[in-house]
């Protein structure tokens, strides 16, 4: 058992890397934001919805949502405007060193997870994409638009529509996202 707990630990203190990983979005306070801050909200969106997708499995989505970026743990996170040739096989290839100390059985469900999550063919699937995309433009919003980049504006008024366009429910959502954008983008 302590070999087994041992291990447990090694793979926290490996995972405990990406709360130093930031992304492009910015908080409300003024700060860079993490990624496991990102992929926390996500996954509290999918708890707040779950009464919107009855016929989704929503601790399945929240799984996704945890694990979703785990390649980034050395990658680091790439915005999604700018290009990242190969950037699944490289986070593959991070996620299996980040969980290699995990018994077999945990590395497969993770690695299972990161695999749907990135096929987007299950129900689960589309919605954490879409919940992805909606908390990145959500994030946006709620920072200051003096850090956006010169037409971000813009881009964020078109990035992801495809996913969030799955489920009426999250394409309802994203336009209100969108009429927020367009206010910020006025002021």
């Amino acid at each position: 058992m302590e070999e087994k707990i041992l291990n447990i630990l090694k793979f926290l203190k490996e995972i405990e890397k990406l709360k130093s990983v930031t992304r492009h979005s910015w908080t409300s306070s003024g700060r860079q934001e993490s990624v496991p801050e990102h992929s926390w909200r996500m996954a509290v969106m999918a708890l707040a919805l779950e009464k919107e997708f009855p016929e989704i499995n929503i601790k399945r989505v929240i799984e996704l949502a945890i694990v979703h970026d785990f390649g980034e743990a050395y990658e680091g996170d790439t915005p999604a405007f700018l290009e990242n040739p190969n950037k699944l096989e490289k986070e593959e290839k991070a996620i299996k060193e980040l969980i290699k100390s995990l018994s077999e059985d945990t590395q497969n469900k993770i690695i299972n997870l990161w695999k749907e999550y990135n096929g987007c063919k299950t129900n689960e699937a589309k919605l954490a994409k879409a919940l992805d995309k909606l908390e990145v433009l959500i994030q946006h919003n709620e920072s200051d638009p003096a850090k956006w980049l010169k037409d971000e504006g813009e881009f964020n008024l078109k990035y992801g529509k495809e996913f969030t366009d799955f489920h009426h429910f999250t394409k309802a959502f994203r336009k209100i996202v969108d009429r927020q954008t367009m206010e910020k983008i006025r002021k």
